[in-house]
């Protein structure tokens, strides 16, 4: 009897021993394993920080940039309005309001094509003026070349050229003249005389036209005269 309950206390106090230790093992599973959770919680709230974060800087970045952009267009629309004289002009229809950047746009081609005009119209005026410059360097030519032989006639002591010499070789430029404007101006009306008139000059009392002339009619005389 007495072995008996020798037996039973010490199984109970092993069970006893047993039975404590297993709750504070499954404390410490449940305490390691919050551990983890709030770990991996933690790491997710850091790794969603950085991705706002990161969102938030390509935000402002895409803002500063928008910006940047609005202003440089702003400034371009305003720099036009100062350049471009019709802008700065008052029109009635709009008063004393902003001009929109179409209106601005419009403006600016309008004023761009204006120019362009003038540019060529002025390129036509040079034009023009290097043909007269020409005429004009081929007349002084000719008076010179015309002086010096008068010079040269003089201290040759060469007889003078009789006024009937003279008379006949502006005649023949006139007959030549004559024929030409004969044959190219009409007289049917004030209109088309004016019209062939100005038309006429332009071709056939040309410097080089005229020059050819009298050179052809010198020659025909150079026999009679020298």
């Amino acid at each position: 009897m007495e072995q008996k309950g020798s037996l039973v206390s010490r199984a109970n106090s092993i069970g006893s021993t047993s039975a404590s230790s297993v709750p504070n093992t499954a404390c410490n599973m449940m305490d390691n394993a919050c551990s983890l959770t709030s770990d991996d919680e933690d790491s997710d709230d850091r790794q969603e920080t950085i991705k706002n974060d990161y969102k938030d800087r390509r935000r402002r970045a895409h803002t500063q940039a928008e910006q940047k952009r609005r202003d440089a267009i702003k400034k371009g629309y305003d720099d036009l309005q100062c350049i471009v004289p019709t802008c700065q002009q008052q029109d009635i229809a709009i008063g004393t309001q902003k001009l929109s950047k179409a209106v601005v746009l419009q403006k600016t081609i309008d004023y761009i094509q204006f120019l362009n005009k003038e540019k060529k119209k002025q390129e036509d005026d040079v034009s023009t003026l290097r043909k007269e410059v020409m005429a004009l360097q081929i007349m002084k030519s000719n008076y010179e070349q015309i002086v010096k032989a008068h010079q040269n006639n003089l201290h040759e002591g060469t007889d003078q050229v009789p006024d009937e010499m003279k008379f006949r070789v502006f005649q023949g430029i006139m007959d030549s003249l004559f024929h030409t404007f004969n044959s190219t101006v009409s007289v049917n009306s004030f209109q088309e005389l004016s019209a062939c008139v100005f038309a006429w000059i332009e071709e056939h009392c040309k410097p080089q036209t005229l020059q050819d002339i009298v050179i052809r009619f010198l020659h025909q005389l150079k026999n009679p005269l020298y």
